[in-house]
Order: structure tokens, then C-alpha cells, then sequence
């Protein structure tokens, strides 16, 4: 197994910011790779990985964010966490680590905005919960945001890209990822910068709905 913690912090420089790592794990039999989003989903993933019998791979994030499950949250390997939800809602928003925390900034905005959007943690990348990416995207008419600190080659949006293909409905996806190499800076400013904060993530669903 390996820990790669990643850094999201981009005074570090381009030269540690590893933006590939999604696309080549997943390429690897039988690994199962874990992208918890907060500390308890963290210690869970840990757990998990020491107990599994092949490669295991878990990306963490360097910056502070929101504590999201309860200490009792139990966790299993290729099932997402839906973290928010409503009876209407109009997009399935998919985050992981740092950019779930945009997800979910974004679904309170949008929500102001009188939008309701469902927010998904896949928890593990690979496997995928392709059952749940399924179902949740029928339920909010096809309309999927995926979003992630990571280039878009290989990463969280051609792997559900791959899942809807299967789909026996229409579907319409926005994948938002870093699209070029990236540069020294604030954070919150990069992250903006390369269209993956929660106000690019609020423009995106606006659009897609509209």
C-alpha cells in the first residue's frame, strides 16, 4: 500500500503538484484507490487498506477542511457517500477531497439561488460505485458535474464518463479538471484560477440546468 498525501497547496510550486496520479493507479489491476474527504473517512480509508489483500493507494489533502461524517460512519470499499440530497434536484455534483469542499459550497449557493443540486463523495475512485453514479444521475435528469484537483485525462470525470456511457438514459456532463500545468499561488486562488472552486462549480450547474 502507499499514502500519498496531496498537497493542494500551490506555494509548493508545479514541480509538487502531482495532478496524475488518479489516471495512472487506476490503470492497475485489482488497486483500489481511496480519496477520502475528511478525517473520519481518512482514518476509515487507512483501516481499510491495511485489511485488503492487493495494492492500495489513498490521496489525502494537505489544507483544513470541514469534518463531514460522524465518527461512527461506516465506510466500504467501491460505495460513494451521498452527502447531500433533496427530492428535486437538478445535478449530481461529484467532489472528492479539497474539491468536495467546492461541491458543497457550491450546493449552498445554488440553493440560495433556489437550484438544489445532489453532492456525491465516491470514497473510492476505483473501484467506482458505477451503481450509484447511476442511479443518482437518473434521478437528477442526467445532468452531472464532476469536479476534481486533478488533469482531465484519466481522472474522477472520464472514469464516470465511463460509467454513463452505459446508461440507459440521456445524459450531460461537465467535466471540470485542471487543463493545463499549473503555477505557484494561494490555494483559493488556483483554485479558482484553473475552474475548479465553488464559484466556477455554481456557473457550471447554472449552465447545465439552463
Amino acid at each position: 500500500s502507499r499514502w500519498y498525501q496531496r498537497r493542494v497547496r500551490g506555494e509548493d510550486g508545479p514541480s509538487q503538484m502531482a495532478l496524475e496520479d488518479i489516471a495512472a493507479f487506476r490503470a492497475i489491476p485489482n488497486l483500489v484507490y481511496f480519496y477520502p474527504s475528511d478525517a473520519v473517512a481518512c482514518s476509515r480509508a487507512v483501516e481499510l487498506a491495511a485489511n485488503y489483500k492487493y495494492m492500495t493507494f489513498i490521496r489525502t489533502s494537505r489544507p483544513a477542511t470541514s469534518v463531514i461524517y460522524g465518527n461512527e460512519e461506516v465506510f466500504e470499499i467501491g460505495k460513494a457517500k451521498i452527502v447531500k440530497q433533496s427530492s428535486d434536484d437538478k445535478v449530481l455534483i461529484i467532489g472528492a477531497g479539497i474539491t468536495l469542499d467546492s461541491a458543497l459550497k457550491a450546493h449552498d449557493t445554488l440553493k440560495e439561488k433556489g437550484i438544489n443540486v445532489r453532492v456525491m463523495d465516491p470514497f473510492t475512485v476505483k473501484p467506482l460505485d458505477k451503481e450509484a453514479v447511476l442511479e443518482h444521475a437518473r434521478q437528477c435528469g442526467g445532468r452531472v458535474i464532476t469536479v476534481e484537483d486533478h488533469y482531465a485525462e484519466g481522472g474522477i470525470g472520464e472514469a464516470v464518463a465511463a460509467v454513463l456511457s452505459a446508461a440507459d438514459f440521456v445524459t450531460k456532463q461537465k467535466i471540470m479538471a485542471v487543463r493545463e500545468i499549473p503555477r505557484s499561488g494561494p490555494s483559493a486562488v488556483l483554485l479558482d484560477m484553473f475552474g475548479i472552486s465553488a464559484e466556477k462549480v455554481v456557473d457550471a450547474a447554472l449552465t447545465i440546468v439552463n
